[in-house]
């Protein structure tokens, strides 16, 4: 059974599937590094490249070849989902937002080959290649993304990013769908 197949023998039936059929899913799929002949190359400037596996109109399946850069914060806009990590150590950082509207840091873990992280609808995370591992990861969400709300924190600033663009700020016009500058309010000093 070619790997597609595979894929798609899993995902087809799928219909709005919880929190527990998305990682059975994952585990019936049970893909490894030997599954990927052509994994694309990390990319240049960009925390990672991405291929496509699956896509239909309840889930979408990915494979991302991480580089030594950080992702932006960002959630998955009304997706939830899975990642496998496939090979390397990821570092995910959890964060909430505050009484301004920025994300703050709540903590951040390491995830190994083979473990699974979740991220819930509106969570918002931040992901890298740790300890300078190669870092590869499988991704299943459900619905497909749309609506990924990237922050920059140094501008004090978010985007929602078109469905092409990853979790980074946008460097084309096209690829913001809508910016946001949030505000920090400066706590006053004595009088």
């Amino acid at each position: 059974m070619t790997l597609t197949a595979r894929i798609k023998r899993v995902l087809d039936p799928l219909k709005s599937p919880t929190q527990e059929e998305l990682k059975d899913a994952l585990l019936q799929i049970n893909l490894t590094l030997d599954d990927f002949e052509d994994l694309p190359k990390p990319a240049d400037r960009k925390p990672y490249n991405r291929k496509l596996l699956y896509k239909n109109s309840e889930v979408e399946l990915l494979v991302m070849n991480w580089s030594e850069l950080e992702c932006a914060p960002h959630d998955h806009g009304q997706s939830h989902g899975w990642i496998q990590v496939i090979s390397g150590i990821t570092t995910n950082t959890v964060f909430e937002l505050n009484a301004d509207g920025l994300p703050t840091e709540i903590f951040h873990e390491y995830h190994d080959r083979g473990q699974y992280v979740y991220a819930p609808k509106k969570g918002i995370h931040q992901m890298q290649a740790s300890q300078g591992t190669d870092l590869v990861t499988l991704h299943l969400y459900s619905p497909p993304i749309s609506g990924m709300m990237v922050y920059d924190l140094q501008k004090c600033a978010a985007c929602i990013v078109s469905d092409d663009c990853g979790a980074w700020w946008p460097e084309e016009q096209v690829q913001k769908v809508k910016e946001i500058q949030l505000k920090r309010y400066a706590k006053k000093g004595p009088e």
